[in-house]
């Protein structure tokens, strides 16, 4: 009986999320990504799937990639909607992942791919910090093709969603911008601090890579 229940275990572990999930150390910063793959990401709204593609942005695919595998959004909220504009998410509720990415920013890279609905950018400040934290363009934005901020030009796409936009249309969008004050809080205090502060945001369950 402990041998059939030991091998049941074995086999959910091989078949399920666990299977795909690597480890968040130094040698996940060499994986590449293949030049074109799909992710699923369940929500507490439904499910979206994005495709990404390596030509727009080497550097962004790699590191979606990264984050995706070791399960850096799994239950994460989706902390900023501003309606017909964007969705915004990318701080793990884990600390310690938090942690390790801290300082891990992506060189800019040059602007390929136009800012048009459904593409995904990574958000970025100063020179050279993208990091974690994503966008989606809700509209066409095609003025972040060339918009210079903090010195960089342009919010570089590295992905489009493929299925679902008409569920990140329906993201809680109640709150706009003002999340903004509070989001980096979230790296430190965690989901229930941010849901405490403001009720009804959506969450990403999950995210995985599709394999087909």
């Amino acid at each position: 009986m402990k041998t059939i229940k030991l091998l049941l275990s074995l086999l959910l572990t091989a078949t399920g999320t666990n299977a795909q999930q690597l480890k968040t150390d130094a040698s996940i910063l060499k994986l590449k990504a293949p030049e074109t793959f799909k992710a699923e990401f369940i929500t507490t709204k439904g499910n979206f799937t994005v495709e990404v593609y390596r030509n727009w942005s080497p550097l962004g695919a790699d590191r979606f990639y990264q984050l995706i595998r070791t399960g850096y959004y799994n239950n994460t909220i989706i902390f900023r909607v501003v309606k017909d504009y964007l969705v915004q998410f990318g701080v793990s509720e884990d600390m310690q992942k938090n942690i390790f990415w801290q300082g891990k920013n992506l060189k800019d890279e040059p602007v390929v791919a136009s800012n048009t609905d459904s593409t995904l950018c990574f958000s970025r400040g100063a020179p050279n910090t993208r990091k974690t934290s994503v966008f989606i363009n809700l509209r066409n934005n095609l003025t972040y093709d060339t918009l210079t901020a903090a010195g960089v030009k342009g919010f570089v796409p590295f992905a489009k969603i493929i299925s679902g936009m008409d569920i990140v249309r329906q993201f809680f969008s109640e709150y706009g911008n003002d999340t903004m004050k509070a989001a980096d809080t979230i790296y430190f205090k965690g989901n229930a601090w941010m849901q405490k502060r403001f009720p009804g945001l959506d969450m990403i369950k999950e995210a995985k890579i599709l394999t087909n």
